[in-house]
C-alpha cells in the first residue's frame, strides 16, 4: 500500500476536522461534497473504510504517534 506523506495527512486531517466542528455537513452541495472527499481520501490514503478509522489510522502515521513503548522496562 502507499503510504501518503505526513504533511498531507495532517492538512486532510486538520481540514475535514474543521469542517466537521463546523457542522459542515449541513452546508452548501459545494461543502458536503468536499467533506466528502476529504473523507475519500482519507480513507483511501490509509486503507480504510470509514472515516473514523481513517482519522485514526491518518494520526497514527504523523510523526509523534507513536512514543517509545517503556512498558516491558523493569524499576
Amino acid at each position: 500500500m502507499l503510504m501518503a506523506h505526513p504533511a498531507v495527512l495532517k492538512n486532510l486531517i486538520d481540514e475535514y476536522e474543521t469542517l466537521r466542528v463546523l457542522h459542515a455537513e449541513q452546508g452548501s452541495t459545494a461543502v458536503r461534497q468536499r467533506m466528502d472527499d476529504l473523507a475519500y481520501t482519507l480513507c483511501v490514503s490509509t486503507g480504510t473504510r470509514d472515516i473514523d478509522a481513517a482519522l485514526i489510522a491518518a494520526r497514527y502515521q504523523l510523526p509523534g504517534a507513536r512514543p517509545e513503548d517503556d512498558s516491558l522496562l523493569t524499576s
